[in-house]
């Protein structure tokens, strides 16, 4: 098992990434909030009525979704050819950035019956 982990940046692709996952029957994805270091910095940095002009005209851009799912090995290339097809590839510029870590302990996804 390994958690699966993709921070999109471009959040008008979100809908349909977690569209494409179900299809492909990857399931249980939780989908957060985030923001980068670097938004976060210059943000601080801009006068504060111009970062408020920016989050009125670029709202989306504001944050970024971080999402998240513990999958079986071999689920882990299928979620990175999803993320890849539907996002147009990482290579574009602040696209996002996915990895995969392997787990040694996973507790609550089967439940008993």
């Amino acid at each position: 098992m390994q958690v699966f982990v993709f921070v999109l940046n471009r959040t008008e692709h979100l809908e349909h990434l977690l569209q494409e996952f179900t299809n492909q029957g990857l399931r249980g994805a939780t989908v957060l909030d985030s923001k980068g270091m670097a938004r976060i910095l210059h943000s601080e940095d801009e006068m504060p009525i111009f970062y408020g002009l920016r989050a009125i005209m670029e709202p989306e851009r504001r944050s970024s979704k971080t999402i998240f799912m513990v999958l079986p090995d071999e689920q882990v290339d299928l979620a990175r050819k999803i993320v890849n097809q539907v996002t147009g590839g990482l290579d574009v510029p602040d696209s996002g950035i996915m990895f995969a870590m392997p787990l040694t302990m996973v507790e609550g996804l089967e439940k008993k019956k």
